[in-house]
């Protein structure tokens, strides 16, 4: 495990002393913080016209109304951000000739890949702070159901987990950073989109396409309900692209 926390610190460094960390995490800010800057205007107005109309409206609920829609569009936001975080962690060390001494170094396949996607995480870990900041402002004027909110940290860190795993395999494939982030960020947008066949089909591409679609798995997460499910799902998207990225590096190794 040392070797792994040592390259999951040297790629978190190497976020921080480039502008990507700082970029991310501005752009993760501000979009984030208008999103929950709308859902919590919406939900003072909501709650103003409830108010003048006590009985017709249901009632109100911090977590539905805020923290889910907030939640929900977040996912929009990680298409665009997290194939940013992955396109350089191998797409670099080719390019700069760097991962010919990580192949020949004392360290194993499975401690390399485990490193640098720990790296990424730690980095989304960061993200995830930047949404308590805005969260925890809930807590000044209402308080909402924690363990809900958990359960969406839980989908969170499970989602962006999975497309980093992802990620670090796209990244192994190619030396060209901007190849990597363009590949990435057009499956993650097929992942997205996929659930749509399931509107005009019922068959059982229609159903596979469903549950094979990212953010339909978080759903139920941002709404505070873990489902073993979406739990295995998340887990075998990890699994499989830190073993893809651990094949692809062997076939690095046979290249070479």
């Amino acid at each position: 495990m040392r070797n792994v926390w040592t390259i999951a610190n040297r790629e978190l460094q190497a976020y921080f002393t480039s502008p990507i960390a700082y970029i991310v995490l501005a752009m993760f800010a501000i979009i984030f913080g208008f999103f929950f800057y709308s859902a919590v205007a919406f939900f003072v107005q909501f709650s103003a016209q409830a108010a003048a109309n006590p009985g017709a409206a249901p009632p109100m609920n911090v977590n539905q109304f805020i923290i889910q829609p907030t939640l929900g569009n977040l996912t929009i936001v990680l298409l665009f951000l997290m194939p940013m975080l992955t396109m350089r962690m191998f797409a670099e060390e080719k390019r700069s000739g760097t991962i010919e001494l990580l192949l020949t170094s004392p360290i194993k396949d499975y401690e390399i890949i485990l490193g640098k996607w720990l790296g990424g995480m730690l980095l989304w870990l960061c993200m995830i702070g930047v949404a308590t900041i805005n969260f925890s402002i809930l807590w000044i004027y209402t308080v909402p159901d924690w363990k809900a909110l958990l359960t969406a940290y839980l989908g969170m860190l499970l989602l962006g987990g999975a497309m980093l795993a992802i990620g670090v395999f796209i990244s192994t494939t190619t030396k060209n950073q901007i190849v990597a982030g363009a590949v990435t960020f057009g499956l993650f947008l097929l992942l997205w989109v996929l659930s749509w066949v399931n509107q005009y089909s019922s068959s059982t591409i229609g159903r596979v396409c469903a549950y094979l679609s990212m953010p339909s798995h978080f759903d139920q997460f941002a709404k505070g309900v873990i489902e073993l499910k979406d739990f295995v799902y998340y887990l075998s998207a990890i699994a499989l692209g830190l073993f893809l990225s651990k094949r692809s590096i062997e076939s690095m190794r046979w290249k070479a």
